[in-house]
């Protein structure tokens, strides 16, 4: 597919009632007034960045996932975001990326959020995930990968970065610049997607949610500092091809393996 059409979802999640999110995201979705390929929601998107997993996490074929498919099928799009996932008596914050027909593929979160003991409560995945998706080859993270460029690092070859996240406004400065070079280093679109308002610990978030292209030029144009919004953006894959071979820095890439 030549063009992608990508709409990001800013909302003020409900704290921790997973009902309630799903209710707004669906009026949210069906609200949308451009067609579009893939929708991206933010992190844990049915309960806000909670701890408290052993009371809200669902096995896998429950709630939220019945909801994506039905409406992955129902818009004939692909849905993205994560949730909390309860698995072998572990804990996952884990994305699911779900196809128009229903079916999906899944990635648990990599690094997690030491400073709010994330990884107390959680197990870290352990692989990453490529997408492809209508010709595009899609790599979906989660907020604090953000952080670890190694784990982002464009080795597949790429089009689409994706990070979904409840980054809190205090550190907005960093999502801006990290969203920015990501872009740039992988030289391939890169679409954060935040949340904004006051979570249940009184953490606040500004969003900033944003798309950028392969060389770092922010291409979304939402006034987004603490606002509430959907914006679908376009992206086109020969200008992503032309630009790769113009400037072929990705030839000149390290060579490493992660363990």
């Amino acid at each position: 597919m030549e063009n992608l059409r990508i709409t990001i979802v800013q909302e003020d999640l409900k704290w921790e009632d997973t009902e309630a999110n799903l209710q707004l995201f669906s009026e949210k979705i069906k609200a949308l007034k451009e067609p579009t390929d893939l929708i991206v929601l933010p992190e844990m998107f049915t309960t806000g960045f909670s701890m408290n997993a052993e009371r809200l996490a669902e096995e896998e074929n429950s709630t939220t996932l019945t909801w994506l498919k039905t409406t992955a099928k129902k818009y004939e799009v692909a849905i993205t975001g994560s949730v909390i996932i309860q698995e072998n008596e572990n804990n996952y914050n884990r994305l699911f990326f779900v196809f128009p027909n229903g079916d999906y593929q899944i990635y648990d979160k990599k690094h997690l959020f030491t400073l709010a003991n994330e990884q107390h409560t959680y197990s870290a995945g352990k692989n990453r995930l490529i997408v492809d998706y209508k010709g595009w080859k899609v790599c979906p993270l989660i907020c604090y990968d953000l952080r670890f460029p190694v784990w982002s690092r464009n080795t597949e070859d790429f089009d689409l970065l994706l990070y979904v996240a409840n980054w809190p406004k205090k550190r907005t400065e960093a999502w801006d610049a990290l969203l920015k070079a990501r872009s740039i280093e992988n030289m391939c679109y890169v679409a954060g997607v935040n949340r904004v308002g006051l979570d249940g610990n009184d953490h606040e978030y500004s969003g900033h949610s944003a798309v950028y292209d392969m060389l770092g030029k922010q291409i979304s144009t939402a006034k987004n500092d603490k606002v509430v919004f959907a914006e679908t953006l376009h992206l086109n894959k020969t200008e992503l091809t032309k630009t790769r071979k113009r400037f072929a820095f990705l030839n000149d890439r390290d060579a490493f393996t992660l363990t």
